[in-house]
């Protein structure tokens, strides 16, 4: 049978975390396995945990953009200026045409935080500040809007805002743009900060670990936010005659069972990773890891774990990665992305950090380290979000392993 969908070239990307600020760092911090997770710096809290802070300072916004000037915004240049990214956009850009390249968000975010600030001034002086632009700071597609301008990139601008699927939701809109022949390329960024109003809204569902998490442990007691900022350049095809991987399908779902409880026998996330397989015209046995949604909630990683072992049964290796950088909510699904593309091509899967005592219900092959493994032609990569709306993307290492027999 004729795939749905048509894989599309992963040509470039790049990862911003409390793991670090290069795809360098991230596969040093996946290697390690050590949790970098620390008591939050920039925002006081009433109650005690730990989050995934982004390193400062941050890059200054450009006096012309100023009307963006957020910690989304900047966090996510942070992003475009590392390992030569903004070079890479550039060169796409002058390759295809400006209007042939587009940008795509995920985030769930946004600019909350400077919006927080604005208020704050507004109690105490009576009016919000001169320089605040809600559409521009606050709004979901103001850091995408930024991205477009910055890069001078004139192809189809939005956001996707699904919760914690936000920016693996992103990633199928952008092949679909490609697929669809109304892009030759593709930003796919992943961007969410920290802000007052998520870390009191999870602590007020009572989701929030005051120590570091651990996922699918049998002691598991919520999670830690994490800030991010992921980018993936996503082309017809690799560049230069080169190998590179490609993005096969993501597949989506919703649950439709709760506002913030998955459906307990994961019935949506089974269905989110099938289609994915189905579009791609993949069989469950070519599957060789899956990258964890596994945010340490006592439901959301059994409702997985559920999932997949109806799927894959315990034979697949499957890790997260939220012990170690936090759960970057919007951005989760293109930060662990960008981290599986980074631990498949060096030949090793991550480990699953605060993992202990798995939980005995949780039927699945965990990876409590890092292990060396370079046979992974295929993998599928979790996010799920808070009203059942599921994404699960599927990757395939590199274009020789899609003409594999």
């Amino acid at each position: 049978m004729a795939p749905l969908t048509s894989p599309v070239a992963i040509t470039a990307w790049q990862c911003q975390s409390v793991a670090g600020s290069s795809n360098a760092a991230l596969r040093q911090a996946l290697r390690e396995n050590r949790c970098r997770l620390a008591p939050p710096g920039f925002v006081s809290l009433p109650f005690p945990t730990v989050v995934g802070e982004a390193p400062d300072p941050m890059p200054a916004i450009a006096p012309a953009r100023k009307d963006f000037d957020c910690r989304n915004a900047r966090y996510a240049l942070a992003a475009l200026e590392a390992d030569g990214f903004r070079d890479t956009i550039e060169t796409v850009r002058d390759r295809y045409d400006a209007g042939r390249v587009g940008v795509v968000l995920g985030t769930s975010t946004s600019g909350i935080y400077d919006s927080e600030q604005a208020y704050m001034h507004f109690v105490r002086h009576g009016r919000m500040p001169e320089d605040f632009n809600f559409f521009r700071r606050h709004a979901v597609q103001a850091t995408a809007e930024f991205l477009r301008k910055e890069l001078a990139l004139k192809g189809p601008c939005y956001a996707v805002s699904t919760a914690c699927s936000s920016s693996a939701k992103a990633l199928g809109s952008a092949q679909r743009l490609i697929h669809t022949g109304v892009c030759d390329a593709v930003l796919v960024a992943g961007v969410d900060t920290l802000c007052r109003l998520t870390l009191r809204g999870f602590h007020a569902l009572d989701l929030i670990s005051p120590s570091p998490c651990r996922p699918m442990d049998a002691e598991r007691c919520g999670i830690n936010i994490g800030e991010g900022a992921a980018m993936l350049l996503l082309e017809k095809t690799c560049r230069d005659n080169r190998d590179c991987p490609h993005l096969l399908a993501v597949g989506e779902s919703s649950d439709a069972h709760h506002m913030s409880t998955p459906d307990p026998e994961g019935k949506g996330a089974e269905a989110a990773m099938r289609q994915a397989l189905a579009m791609a015209n993949i069989e469950p046995e070519q599957v060789g890891y899956v990258n964890l949604h596994a945010t340490a909630t006592r439901l959301n990683d059994l409702a997985e774990a559920k999932a997949i072992s109806r799927l894959l049964r315990d034979r697949v290796p499957c890790s997260g990665i939220k012990g170690l950088v936090g759960h970057t909510l919007g951005a989760s699904g293109a930060v662990e992305v960008v981290a599986t593309l980074v631990a498949m091509l060096e030949g090793f899967l991550p480990g699953t950090c605060g993992l202990e005592t798995p939980d005995p219900e949780v039927k699945l092959q965990l990876l409590r380290d890092p292990e060396e493994n370079d046979q992974v032609a295929f993998a599928l990569c979790n996010a799920f979000g808070f009203g059942g709306s599921n994404a699960s993307v599927l990757l395939a290492r590199s274009g020789m392993a899609l003409a594999s027999p």
